[in-house]
């Protein structure tokens, strides 16, 4: 064996014998500067290597390989005894003050989005996810959304390098569950969406959406309005209003926008509705063909219903906030009220 070998296993020996002594982390560490620090013994050993003859060297490097692991474990070793040791040793003072915990809350946004849920629950619908990265096909193509339309834009929609976006909306949800099983369909989509809008009082570039969307046979708009005015009044009070006013999206036909009316005033107007009496809530109306041809539904067979609504808006209305900013802002006092 070579002399170089032979003081390397003499070190490796001391080293084990000066760890089987060890009681706390200083000595610990002392004792891996003395073997594996930058002067330590094992380090001086391996930086004279340069010495050994030629023909020598690849013994002499198993060997030194072979001690500096074996080193290496051994002080692993001692660490996690002298972890174990410490952990046993330590005293339990039982005459400290107990530690409170303050008890979390749920965020109105998520209080929202669960009351809205289970009403929607009780109406038969079922909860249905997907993405938040969508592909172009989902968020626009299926859902008759033509080339040129604003919503396409990158000014509107957060692209991806590789041509997906960010979902704009949580109708992609229902393109994807109608492909995946035939009529009839009964769900809603909750979810975050993203667009490029500039945040302010009533705008932020991600929020909320629940969307609902009912696939069956002779669906018509009397069973929307029954649905929305059922929601409107679990959601907001018995004494809710519902109005429907003529409006244009590409995947309905024929398309709405629908309003409840104020809680605050109770219909009388004031500053948050505007003095109109009603509050703006969101579109609906009967599930375009071309929607139904792009997932295979027959729609000489099928017709359908979809509607969606913000949940932050929702939230809004039912607490009198007055700028969605507050949702987000994180100010533990806003938060505690709720």
């Amino acid at each position: 064996m070579n002399e170089i070998e032979t003081r390397m296993q003499a070190a490796l020996d001391q080293a084990r014998q000066a760890l089987a002594g060890i009681t706390s982390a200083a000595d610990l560490e002392e004792c891996r500067i003395r073997f594996m620090g930058r002067k330590g013994e094992i380090t001086a050993l391996l930086k004279s290597m340069g010495a050994v003859p030629a023909e020598e060297r690849p013994q002499v490097g198993r060997t030194a390989n072979r001690v500096k692991a074996e080193l290496e474990e051994a002080f692993a070793a001692a660490e996690a005894s002298l972890g174990q040791a410490e952990v046993a040793t330590a005293t339990l003072d039982v005459t400290l003050p107990g530690r409170l915990r303050q008890v979390g809350r749920s965020h109105p946004v998520a209080q929202t989005m669960d009351d809205a849920v289970a009403i929607f629950r009780r109406m038969g619908f079922v909860v249905a996810d997907g993405p938040d990265l969508e592909t172009v096909y989902h968020n626009f193509d299926a859902l008759n959304t033509p080339a040129d339309h604003p919503s396409r834009d990158v000014a509107d929609t957060f692209y991806l390098p590789d041509g997906r976006c960010l979902r704009t909306q949580t109708s992609p949800v229902q393109i994807r569950v109608m492909e995946s099983q035939p009529p009839p369909v009964r769900i809603v989509c909750p979810g975050r969406c993203y667009r490029c809008d500039t945040p302010d009082a009533t705008h932020s570039m991600n929020f909320h959406q629940i969307e609902g969307l009912y696939v069956d046979r002779r669906v018509s708009l009397a069973d929307l309005k029954g649905v929305l005015a059922e929601f409107a009044r679990e959601m907001l009070g018995p004494e809710v209003k519902l109005r429907f006013r003529p409006h244009f999206f590409p995947f309905t036909e024929p398309s709405i926008e629908y309003d409840f009316s104020c809680i605050l005033c109770g219909g009388k107007g004031c500053g948050v509705c505007k003095h109109s009496g009603w509050l703006e809530i969101s579109g609906a109306g009967m599930v375009d063909p071309a929607v139904f041809t792009a997932v295979g539904y027959d729609p000489e067979v099928w017709t359908g219903y979809a509607f969606g609504m913000g949940i932050e808006r929702i939230a809004m209305i039912r607490h009198a906030i007055q700028d969605i900013r507050l949702l987000y802002e994180n100010d533990r006092r806003f938060l505690a009220q709720f």
